[in-house]
């Protein structure tokens, strides 16, 4: 298998994706569409039969699928759909009529902001914008000297008489750039990469495997495409040509969709409007989460964490007990260690008490030794293999016993799964733990007749659909923390990175997976703080909880302690800096939370979110806008140096120094381990809260606004009891500021700003007030 590396002499992935045939010589070569004839039309688009080069009809469907969307379908039938549909629908189509235009040679559809224009002798597909603007043209194909061919055109292949693949192809221009395709940990362009959509369990978070796939991509010339298919769909960008991007699709029908832009956050918007918004999770769940680390633990050591976390200020809201609160060996039954945990009633009700909220491990493998695998497996609860034995596998490579795999295609099994949920949340656990669900072989069987490769993929959405109902039903919420995910997983929040190796390097990839999984329609993602293999060294620990606390959501979790006491005091000293820093950004943080779930542009931004246009933000990996108005760039250095790039269109504000920058230039930083490099958008109005250990039910309490220069600004601060826009306007030496809405705004503070000329009076809200103090973020 080419995931496998070389001179490796031992790795164990049960789930490997299966290979596409390789044609050898003499092979028939792909049957394309050299032709086509207009069927009908009708208000959303229009039918075609499509004549291949192997003397075959195709049916061949442009259809509006929403405003911008035009979606594009090529089979036999033209009923047909993605075999992953047996199970759940990935894409939902919006209603939008078309303007179809036909005539003897040219078929032209437009929806809104975009245009498919068809020529039907030879077949030829594009799409523009309705002025014109060339956005993706269809590749004929790419060949070399020797005849072979280097990229697939629209069409399908054969092998052994059967149909294995449909293939389309786009001309990449020299200067596009592709991002996307799920939570990847490779550089952020995707160009001159192959990208398979195929969930792992990655080992980490250093190649190209990856928990969360989303065959869906984003271009830097202002469209997307996203291909409707839970089955291993190959995106080679660029790799075998660097002149075409090309699509292989194993399923029963090619099914994609094309969204115009311009923007990125316009792409992504049209995006959701097809798979569905990011639920938007509790507000205590942007509190820090704390776990018990991968090694034993009992009820005894969780109480005594408890008391030690708020007795040292430590900010966190939500405690998590990885695997060990179930008895070794057994997982993952869902029932307490009753030898470790005696009274967990008694417990959860004390850690509630103490204000803190509890999340448990879970995953959806039964171990063969567990109690509860006889009764499951007589029931019929379990994935099968061909012979119709339950299919026992080494989902755990190796290092744990063998296991079978619930069943979630089959009601009876969900229903028997869930019931092991509900009494741990009636008991008082607030939420859970997604892990693996990467698992599912090739050859299961499903009790719905899904093979392993119809079922992969998508398996992960039912297994996160069931957890999130059932918490939903008793906890009143549903969020989960997943670390698997497929096409439509925003549903999901949150989600995490996987176990990344605490080192340097890969503090570096793992930033790089949560921009890609963002710009995939993913906002609400997470990672092992501090790295989950191994034990970080004191200043790893403190650069990467600084980039945990301004990620979307922050844990802190590994296979050794993470809790800021087992480092030396310096290091606990800045890490619970960084924690306290996030606690007082919580206004800023929800606010930015509830405008992604509501546009899906995602909280952590590549800078290409937001400056389009500027040809470097397509290429930076290592930096993100947190928000709109703050710009994080996590230190994965051991010097304490880095560069950094400042967007163009904006000036930035050092949160350190009070130096500003202007935008559209690359700066060099170094600074000291007791802060992260963080940088302001000058004018932003930044809503702070007070210092806290916890996040407190209902609205913010007193909340003050932050302006960066004294200049005119405007914001919107969203709370759960609704949202309030906040302005300022610069006159002369006065700075009038208003605020619409239920904000409980405490008054105005003006940061430091080195070269500005602060107001000399603050009205708010037509009152003369006092600027209210203010040292600095990190003060």
């Amino acid at each position: 298998m080419p995931y496998r590396p070389p001179l490796v002499p031992f790795e164990t992935f049960v789930a490997d994706p299966p290979d596409l045939p390789v044609r050898v010589a003499g092979d028939d070569g792909p049957a394309v569409v050299g032709r086509a004839e207009v069927v009908g039309t009708d208000v959303d688009g229009v039918t075609l039969k499509g004549a291949t080069s192997d003397g075959d009809a195709l049916v061949v469907r442009v259809e509006a699928a929403g405003d911008g969307v035009i979606r594009v379908r090529l089979a036999e039938d033209p009923q047909a759909r993605s075999r992953s549909a047996r199970i759940l629908p990935l894409v939902t189509p919006q209603s939008r009529p078309a303007r179809v235009e036909v005539d003897a040679t040219r078929v032209r559809v437009e929806v809104g902001a975009l245009v498919a224009e068809i020529r039907l002798d030879p077949w030829r597909l594009r799409f523009l914008t309705p002025d014109g603007r060339v956005l993706l043209t269809q590749d004929g194909g790419t060949q070399d000297i020797s005849g072979r061919w280097r990229t697939l055109p629209f069409g399908r292949s054969r092998a052994e008489g059967r149909p294995v693949a449909w293939h389309e192809s786009f001309v990449a221009p020299g200067d596009e750039r592709f991002v996307g395709f799920g939570e990847k940990f490779t550089p952020l362009d995707k160009r001159g990469q192959r990208a398979l959509m195929w969930n792992f369990d990655a080992f980490g978070s250093e190649s190209d495997r990856s928990h969360k796939c989303v065959p869906f991509y984003l271009s830097n010339r202002g469209y997307g495409v996203l291909v409707d298919s839970g089955l291993p769909v190959e995106f080679d960008v660029c790799q075998s040509t660097h002149s075409s991007v090309q699509i292989l699709v194993p399923d029963d029908v090619l099914d994609y969709y094309v969204l115009a832009g311009p923007t990125p956050a316009e792409v992504l918007d049209r995006f959701d409007s097809l798979t569905g918004r990011p639920y938007l999770p509790p507000k205590w769940a942007f509190g820090s989460w704390i776990s018990s680390g991968f090694y034993p633990d009992s009820q005894q050591q969780v109480l005594d964490r408890a008391r030690r976390i708020r007795e040292r200020g430590i900010p966190c809201d939500v405690l998590h007990l990885d695997c060990y609160w179930q008895v070794d060996g057994n997982w993952s039954d869902m029932r307490w260690d009753a030898e470790q945990f005696p009274d967990p009633a008694g417990m959860l009700a004390t850690l509630a008490g103490q204000g803190f909220r509890v999340c448990l491990w879970i995953n959806p493998y039964i171990s063969a030794d567990s109690p509860l695998f006889a009764e499951a497996a007589g029931n019929g609860f379990f994935l099968t293999r061909p012979d119709g034995d339950p299919y026992v596998a080494d989902v755990w490579h190796g290092s744990h016993a063998a296991s079978a795999i619930v069943d979630f295609t089959d009601p009876a099994a969900t229903d028997w799964f869930t019931n092991l949920l509900r009494p741990l949340l009636e008991q008082g656990v607030a939420v859970f733990k997604t892990d693996f669900a990467e698992g599912v072989p090739a050859d299961a069987v499903a009790a719905n007749g899904m093979t392993g490769v119809e079922l992969h993929n998508v398996y992960s959405l039912l297994f996160n659909d069931a957890v999130s109902a059932v918490t939903r039903e008793v906890a009143g919420h549903d969020t989960v923390w997943a670390r698997s995910s497929f096409l439509g997983g925003q549903r999901h929040s949150a989600q995490w990175s996987g176990d990344v190796n605490a080192t340097w390097p890969a503090l570096a990839s793992t930033m790089r997976g949560g921009l890609s999984h963002g710009l995939s329609g993913v906002p609400f993602w997470s990672h092992d703080t501090g790295g989950f293999h191994g034990t970080p060294e004191p200043d790893l620990y403190v650069r990467w909880t600084q980039f945990g606390a301004l990620s979307p959501l922050v844990r802190l979790h590994g296979t050794t302690s993470r809790l800021p006491w087992d480092f030396p005091a310096e290091a606990e000293r800045d890490a619970v800096a960084a924690l306290r820093l996030r606690y007082r950004l919580l206004p800023y943080l929800y606010s930015a939370a509830a405008v992604a779930a509501r546009t899906g542009a995602p909280m952590m931004r590549a800078l290409l979110v937001d400056t389009p246009d500027d040809p470097t933000a397509w290429t930076r990996d290592l930096e993100y806008r947190l928000g709109t108005d703050l710009l994080v760039a996590p230190m994965y250095d051991p010097t304490g140096r880095r560069t950094v790039y400042l967007p163009d269109g904006d000036d930035w504000i050092d949160a350190g120094t009070g130096e500003t920058h202007a935008g559209g230039r690359h700066v060099p930083v170094d600074v000291p381990l007791s802060r992260a490099p963080l940088f302001v958008r000058r004018g932003a109005l930044l809503p702070l809260g007070p210092a806290a250990d916890r996040v407190t039910d209902g609205p913010f309490p007193e909340v003050t606004l932050v302006s960066w220069g004294g200049v005119t600004g405007r914001t919107v601060v969203c709370d759960v009891d609704g949202d309030t826009v906040v302005e300022a306007v610069r006159d002369g030496d006065t700075l009038r500021v208003t605020s619409d809405g239920p904000l409980r705004l405490a008054g105005v503070a003006l940061a430091p700003v080195a070269d500005a000329t602060p107001p000399t009076r603050l009205v708010l809200n037509g009152e003369p007030v006092p600027a209210l103090p203010f040292g600095g973020l990190f003060d």
